[in-house]
């Protein structure tokens, strides 16, 4: 598989020039959709009698027909679990770990592999997300789905930048319907955690008509969920402190801030859909679909911040050993100062600052995708596949205001915080007053002191921030196919071309207000509880102070006076434009003999990059375009062998390359020749590139049933990091000044490593083996769902400074995953108990320990219980329950590697807690009709 090495081009342009039915598969497992046909013929229709039992097996049946190794969640099966959005819906499959952000599924992550590696697709169409290439699958509700099918090995007619596997989530047509179809669900619920409501519902409507001769179906569909939600928390951040020199140093690490960031938050997920489907024979159909998505979030945060370091400086480096002894009046502050009897665990600092932060944020983003499509079966076996697809992402990250407050300079005005980092799951403070006494820098602890809002924190600023980031993509496809004989096997061979052009462009601009004067001229007052709301804290968590929320609608007021007497400034560091285009091609046959199938090929892409972005190089700034070009080939082979009519052997092998996201190749970087460094993206990054082999068994148990195991290896090179290297090119170079040799910060290419694991899955329901086990009939509805992945990943961290090349997990990479559910439906009633574990996972690779290590989040594990009851076959009542454990998100860094790769003698074992949230419990109940 050879790879062309990029050819980088730069440009200084101004510096140098101036539901319930279960259909084929779609596109994203298009042999499935091949084998299986088209979706009136092929539909397996879900009575209603045992909609948990028989949608899981209408998706096997898909699975079972699909020439490469991918994995089915159909519709109603969906609907049967808590699951709002399609990363929750997909979290429940074999070998699929989510990320989640306020305790609601964000990012998937196929065996382990980083979520980068995971593409979304709408109906086979990779659609770019808001954020860019990590596919962000929180804005997509799961109501539009009719079936979520992830591909874990890539075959020719996907995107080379599949990697770990694709997310294909496939929207609902009205010949999935005999005729006239409505579909409903009404909903509220309860957040336990701030008391706050939920609210939901959907509708779905289609029909089918007679036109012509031909036959036209017509399906809208909408959505709606809110959620309204507190959160508790609490972070610190972790450093070595260059002045703490005395013995036992190289192992000490102190907060230098620790926070709580409380959070009020609203989130909404709409969604509107619509398809017209026409077959004027039944050997041509056309298709148009629209799919309009919003997610928003609107939040408020109050973020109080405890500046430890402030005084620093106070303590002088000493390297002499001392009896550490508590000491009430130091003459430093108390930070890092072992010698007062601190440690970085425990202790007290004198006359520290807060530095509070009252934001109101009003986040929205969205995926407006639109496609034309025909298929078409004519003359002896030939078949002509096209589409044509345009779609919008976009991502507002706009701040309607956030307002800094400060502690006054003067010590004696500030608080004296006690510390205590013991319990990992909690940070302790005690406030007191602190008084100064007659040396210049000797303080001590005054009355303790509840309320933090009596302490003075004059405002010292304002930002309003307007920033969108738009991605249009267009698409369009051509394949041709013909049925024939080849190789002595009845054979399809498939010629497909494909040309991608996707625009990210980024506009930025704010304003700031950061003098007395001008944060008078639009009402925000020197007094804090001026701008605040006397109302109780609604989190659980002990804080140590209590403290009062701002009010949301004097934000609101001080910002329109902001935008209406101030004038917005272009954050140019941040604004550019970079469009990629890609040019593909590709060759494939799948092979159907009597023992089984072969499907094989190779894909060609071909794409340029170009960025246009600020640059400053030197004291001077203009526009810098960057250009970049090259040429992959992705082959693959899947060989799938019927053991007997209820047993397959997959093996596959497979390529793909992540490239890095649009940000990451923006061509902004900053020049500074007196440091000579130079800052930014890297537009000729190359792509990580992965070669992976798959070995699965799949036994389709009858009556009903299904087992698996299967294990996956995958070779990763030119791994991405963001690291400081040499930069090593003359690109910049100008006025004679030799720029080759300067550090450069940003996205780079690594070293290699591997991913291996295996994994295993199996669905059983008791109802066909009551007679023979001897069991009454009503133990029937019994039935267990239950999968596993076990992995192992590495890559080489190439070294730096004084720390060497090492060996470290890939991002993301859970060594265990596992959901277990059991259910029972019978008589109308069904009952599911869900629950899923994955284990810790690496978040963040550190280059050196200036901040305490690589970064990790700690095991996550949720329990959900589904409850369901069919008053008759068109009208059901159910209950919802999820995040019953109410276990915290917590990450925490782990300085223990870094220390043995640099030689420290003593090992570090302890982790630190970086990040700690609670979400609390949900209910939720309602109605649901279909017709």
């Amino acid at each position: 598989m050879p790879f062309t090495p990029a050819r980088a081009r730069f440009r200084l342009a101004a510096l140098c020039t101036a539901s319930i039915l279960c259909l084929g598969a779609a596109a994203s497992a298009h042999a499935a959709e091949e084998d299986a046909g088209d979706g009136e013929e092929s539909a397996i229709v879900v009575t209603g009698t045992r909609p948990i039992a028989e949608s899981e097996a209408a998706a096997l049946e898909v699975q079972r027909a699909s020439n490469s190794l991918v994995t089915v969640a159909a519709s109603d099966s969906v609907g049967r679990l808590p699951d709002q959005n399609v990363a929750q819906a997909t979290g429940r499959l074999p070998g699929v770990a989510v990320e989640r952000d306020q305790g609601q599924a964000r990012y998937i992550s196929l065996r382990g592999a980083p979520n980068y590696w995971t593409t979304l697709s709408f109906d086979g169409i990779n659609v770019v997300s808001p954020e860019g290439r990590d596919a962000r699958f929180d804005s997509i509700p799961s109501a539009i789905a009719k079936q979520i099918i992830v591909s874990k090995a890539v075959t020719p007619e996907m995107p080379g930048e599949t990697v770990a596997g694709n997310v294909n989530v496939v929207t609902r047509s009205a010949f999935d319907y005999s005729g006239f179809h409505v579909a409903g669900k009404a909903g509220y619920g309860h957040a336990e955690l701030g008391n706050r409501p939920e609210y939901e519902g959907s509708l779905v409507l289609s029909d089918r008509f007679d036109v012509g001769g031909g036959e036209l179906g017509v399906l809208v569909s909408g959505s709606y969920f809110e959620r309204n939600m507190v959160t508790d928390n609490f972070e610190n951040d972790w450093e070595r402190v260059a002045q703490d020199q005395r013995p036992g140093a190289g192992t000490r690490f102190w907060v230098h801030e620790t926070e709580n960031k409380l959070y009020r938050l609203t989130r909404r997920n709409w969604s509107v859909s619509g398809r017209l489907d026409y077959k004027p024979d039944a050997d041509n159909r056309i298709t148009l679909s629209s799919v309009y998505t919003i997610f928003t979030d609107d939040e408020a945060r109050d973020n109080f911040r405890f500046d430890l370091d402030d005084r620093q400086s106070d303590l002088v480096a000493n390297t002499a050993a001392c009896t550490p002894t508590v000491n009430p009046t130091p003459t430093t502050s108390g930070y890092a100062d072992v010698c007062i009897g601190n440690t970085p665990l425990q202790g007290t600092i004198y006359g520290i600052d807060i530095r509070q932060r009252s934001t109101l944020r009003a986040f929205r983003q969205s995926i407006f995708t639109n496609t034309l499509s025909g298929e078409h079966s004519f003359g002896d076996g030939w078949h002509l596949d096209w589409l044509g697809n345009y779609t919008r992402s976009k991502d507002d990250r706009s701040v309607v205001g956030e307002i800094s407050w400060e502690s006054p300079s003067t010590r004696s005005a500030r608080p004296t915080v006690a510390y205590d980092f013991s319990d990992p799951q909690l940070t302790r403070l005690r406030l007191f007053r602190t008084i100064a006494l007659t040396g210049p820098t000797r303080f001590q602890a005054g009355d303790p002191v509840t309320a933090i809002d009596s302490f003075a924190k004059p405002p010292i600023s304002l930002t309003v921030l307007d920033a969108v980031d738009t991605t249009e993509a267009y698409t369009g496809r051509f394949a041709i196919s013909r049925e024939t004989r080849f190789l002595g096997a009845d054979a399809t061979l498939k010629l497909g071309f494909q040309f991608d052009q996707r625009t990210k462009t980024v506009d930025e601009s704010q304003i700031l207000l950061n003098t007395a004067a001008q944060l008078a001229s639009v009402g925000i007052p020197t007094d804090y509880t001026q701008f605040s709301l006397d109302k109780a804290f609604l989190g659980k968590i002990p804080l140590g102070y209590s403290f009062r929320y701002f009010d949301r609608d004097k934000m609101r007021t001080v910002s329109e006076a902001a935008q209406a007497n101030f004038a917005f400034t272009p954050n140019t560091g941040n604004i550019y434009d970079v469009r990629e285009q890609v040019y593909a091609a590709y060759l494939m046959g799948t092979l159907r003999y009597d023992w089984g199938t072969v499907l094989g090929g190779a894909r060609v892409e071909h794409v340029k990059n170009r960025g246009i972005a600020t640059a400053t190089i030197g004291s001077t700034t203009g526009l810098v375009t960057a250009e970049s070009d090259q040429t992959l080939v992705f082959p693959s082979l899947h060989v799938n062998y019927d053991v007997d009519d209820t047993k397959k052997l997959r093996l596959s092998f497979n390529t793909g390359a992540a490239r890095a996201d649009y940000d990451q190749l923006r061509p902004n970087v900053v020049v500074n020749d007196s440091n000579q460094t130079i800052s930014g993206g890297n537009p000729a990054v190359q792509p990580e590139r992965a070669y992976g082999l798959d070995g699965y068994f799949e036994w389709y148990v009858r009556p009903q049933g299904y087992l698996m195991v299967g294990a996956f290896y995958k070779k990763v090179e030119d791994v991405l990091y963001r690291q400081t290297r040499t930069f090593g090119s003359n690109a910049l170079d100008s006025n004679g000044i030799d720029r080759s040799g300067y550090a450069f910060s940003g996205i780079t290419n690594g070293g290699n490593g591997r991913i291996f694991g295996v994994e295993a899955a199996a669905q059983l329901q008791l109802d066909p083996w009551t007679d023979q086990l001897g069991l009454p009939e009503w133990m029937g509805g019994f039935g267990v769902s239950a999968n596993v992945t076990v992995n192992d990943s590495q890559v080489t961290k190439p070294g730096i400074g004084v720390v060497p090349d090492r060996k470290v997990r890939l991002p993301g990479t859970s060594d265990l995953v596992y959901n277990v559910g059991v259910y029972y439906e019978k008589y109308g009633f069904s009952a599911r108990l869900q629950y899923q574990r994955r284990s810790k996972w690496l978040d963040g690779i550190a280059d050196d320990l200036t901040d305490g290590g690589d970064t990790y989040w700690a095991a996550d594990d949720e329990l959900d219980v589904s409850v369901r009851y069919a008053i008759n076959k068109n009208v059901e009542v159910y209950f919802d329950a999820s995040n019953l454990l109410n276990k915290p998100g917590r990450r925490f860094s782990e300085p223990g590697n870094l220390l043995t790769a640099t030689g420290t003698p003593t090992p570090f074992t302890a982790t630190q807690t970086i990040e700690w949230e609670r979400f609390g419990r949900r209910f939720g109940g309602g109605i649901r009709i279909n017709f």
